[in-house]
């Protein structure tokens, strides 16, 4: 019954709550029903229902227009805060068990988490409202009011009523993305009490996590770091997990936010970093060092280089250690640590990037010329495992993201051991690796001369040779990780080398690759495969799919002409495939293709009908003409063709596409594939000699 009465008044206010905000008094009534149904909800059975309710009258009377309502109805929203802080309360264990609050029921344990943070989403709706300090200051004083009447009383052992002391702490988190760093009136009084707070396990974890809400705050008021950081450092050694990684996870906010003031304890939070970091779960293990990657950032450019050294050679020395270890090992723990350290040099490689003029060594780019080979002989060894093998390459990665062309003198070796290490392991984050070099050293680039543009683009051939090699091997369903990887390397390299690919020998072959590559049923590889076709395609028109940015671009055109020679070589390409490429996508439109694909698929239709008119209608017949008979109702594909034939002459070539569209559709509702295949739409298999 009450949780019917409370879903009227919570449904009434939804439904009139323009007209609560254009005559507050007349409806005040309503408001304060809606209010007292969540004051007398004790079970929380109800309150949920009158959340959307406060959300939307908090967006109405947020407005200028009804500022009059707002301030009428402050003090509602401040019984609100007073509400939802009560209810944020953990339940009183009523056995013998005072730690096990839910008495074992786990799935209510979980639901009153997530419930928590719905109601965090309620008191950010009052922040809005009556301001964020007046919010604050509530939770303020009932933290005050705690130490005052339980705080003598508290010991390291017993916390009572710890329960009212944990509520606001959890609301104080809750409001912290709604506080301004300028803030200047409770969270000058409020951050002191926090860190005094007892040595209960509750009440520490939401101390560290409503501290890690404000560190912006703390940056801009550095005298309240220190006593913030030593609470946060001492729950390192606590023995609760769930307060180590809260501790983990403030630690990162805390270097992220206010790495300029911690530059100078650089050389002391090493020790601690050493001291901590292999007693932390690999998530935290990531926390802690993208702190400390934020702060050595902030260090001199002079003093770079040895404190990068100073934290990653411990770390090299780990992995390496597990990375012996793995090398005799038949269990998967010693490589997975390998993989997680590796993870973690590339956290300091993102986060350490230095401002260096050109003309000037790069700090972090010496330090990584070092590891290199380290990095080379972890994938030479462990050719057979993928999650290190990924971690290598996204830390190559992230070297030439990071320091762009200043990785220059890493370079050779760096080309030399993604194109030996995707040859030998087949594994396509060599050619996710690959790309970042192709895009930052692509003709054109700043501080990139013509020679180093034009090896990037024969390293590129060479990866594309391999791929083939292995495609020529291995059938696409084997390879769909590695076709999707290919596929966008090749996205990349059509905008920054188009010219270059399709002169290039290669590039027949790379067409009837994706040819071979539609054959597969996984979206990933296939929108790859048809988003490359599409832009490919684009270059036998006057429109190629690329940016108008580059060299040579002229604000007053109004798009990058295509040289004549470029659109021949496209179109005698495809033409040299015969019916092949319609085939495969019209295959997989009728039977194949998921249907998120369908869209690019006809796509790739609309560029060939543009660029090959005649060819493409007939290739279009022959292939209708091969479907299995019965399939299409007599007359349905003669139809077809003649209305192909009309909107070709015409040169509407979207309407061709809608017919398309149309006719696969109906076919794929009213047919399947052929248990006995697909007889001569049946795909061939891909060969290549090279």
């Amino acid at each position: 019954v009450y949780k019917g009465l409370t879903r009227i008044f919570a449904e009434a206010g939804e439904a009139w709550v323009v007209m609560i905000a254009r005559y507050p008094s007349d409806f005040r009534g309503l408001v304060e029903s809606i209010l007292e149904c969540c004051g007398r909800d004790q079970d929380r059975d109800a309150i949920a229902l009158t959340f959307l309710f406060w959300y939307e009258f908090k967006q109405i009377i947020t407005l200028d227009k009804y500022k009059e309502t707002r301030l009428q109805y402050r003090d509602v929203f401040g019984k609100l805060v007073d509400v939802m802080i009560k209810h944020l309360e953990y339940p009183r264990p009523n056995g013998a068990d005072q730690t096990d609050l839910f008495d074992g029921d786990r799935e209510q344990e979980e639901k009153f988490r997530e419930f928590r943070h719905q109601m965090g989403d309620v008191l950010k709706d009052c922040c809005d409202v009556i301001t964020v300090t007046d919010c604050l200051g509530k939770a303020f004083d009932l933290i005050q009011k705690w130490i005052s009447t339980f705080g003598p009383q508290a010991s390291d052992s017993s916390v009572p009523n710890w329960q009212e002391l944990e509520a606001p702490l959890f609301s104080m988190r809750a409001m912290g993305r709604m506080v301004s760093p300028e803030e200047n009136v409770v969270l000058r009084q409020v951050i002191p009490l926090i860190v005094q707070i007892p040595d209960h396990e509750k009440l520490r974890f939401q101390a560290i996590m409503a501290l890690a809400r404000y560190t912006d705050w703390t940056a801009q008021h550095p005298e309240f770091l220190q006593p913030q950081l030593n609470f946060v450092i001492a729950g390192f050694g606590h023995n609760s997990k769930e307060v180590v990684r809260a501790a983990a996870l403030a630690f990162k906010f805390f270097g992220t936010d206010c790495r300029k003031l911690l530059a100078n304890n650089v050389t002391e939070l090493h020790s601690f970093y050493e001291s901590v970091l292999d007693n932390l779960p690999p998530i935290s293990q990531e926390e802690i060092t993208e702190g400390v990657a934020c702060i050595i950032s902030a260090q001199e450019l002079s003093k770079t280089y040895a404190t990068f050294k100073l934290y990653c050679d411990p770390v090299i020395k780990r992995m390496m250690s597990r990375a012996n270890e793995a090398r005799t090992s038949q269990d998967d723990g010693p490589r997975l640590a390998v993989a997680d350290y590796l993870q973690l040099l590339t956290i300091f490689v993102q986060n350490i990037q230095p401002y260096v003029s050109p003309q000037e060594e790069n700090p972090a780019v010496k330090y990584c010329q070092e590891i290199l080979p380290v990095l080379s002989a972890i994938a030479e060894n462990f050719t057979n495992s993928v999650p290190i093998l990924e971690r290598v390459c996204r830390c190559w990665r992230y070297m030439v993201l990071s320091y762009r062309t200043a990785i220059l003198p890493l370079l050779p070796n760096l080309a030399q051991q993604l194109a030996s290490g995707f040859e030998n392991s087949k594994q396509g984050c060599f050619l996710w690796a690959t790309d970042s070099v192709l895009r930052e050293f692509a003709e054109g680039a700043e501080f990139v001369d013509e020679s180093t543009s034009r090896a990037i683009f024969k390293f590129f051939e060479q990866q594309a040779l391999a791929f083939l090699r292995i495609m020529n091997d291995l059938p696409p369903e084997e390879l769909p990780d590695v076709i999707e990887d290919f596929f966008r390397l090749l996205i990349d390299a059509l905008i920054y080398y188009h010219q270059e690919l399709v002169f290039s020998p290669v590039c027949f072959h790379i067409l009837s690759a994706s040819i071979s590559a539609l054959t597969l049923q996984q979206e990933s590889p296939l929108i790859a495969t048809l988003h490359f076709l599409r832009d490919f395609l684009s270059y036998g028109t006057d429109h190629p799919n690329s940016s108008n940015f580059g060299n040579g671009y002229n604000p007053s055109q109004t798009s990058r002409s295509n040289p004549p020679e470029i659109q021949e070589a496209v179109k005698q390409m495809v033409v040299d495939q015969k019916d092949f490429l319609i085939r495969r996508i019209l295959t997989g439109m009728m039977f194949s293709f998921p249907r998120d694909c369908l869209q690019d698929a006809s796509g790739v239709l609309l560029t060939l009908f543009e660029i090959l008119p005649q060819e493409t209608t007939n290739w279009v017949k022959g292939t209708i003409n091969m479907l299995p008979t019965g399939s299409v109702r007599t007359g349905e594909a003669e139809r077809l063709m003649n209305a192909v034939e009309m909107k070709v002459q015409g040169g509407d070539f979207r309407k061709v596409r809608v017919l398309l569209q149309d006719f696969t559709t109906s076919y794929r509702r009213r047919n399947v594939a052929p248990r006995e295949g697909l007889g001569r739409l049946e795909a061939t298999r891909f060969q290549f000699k090279g």
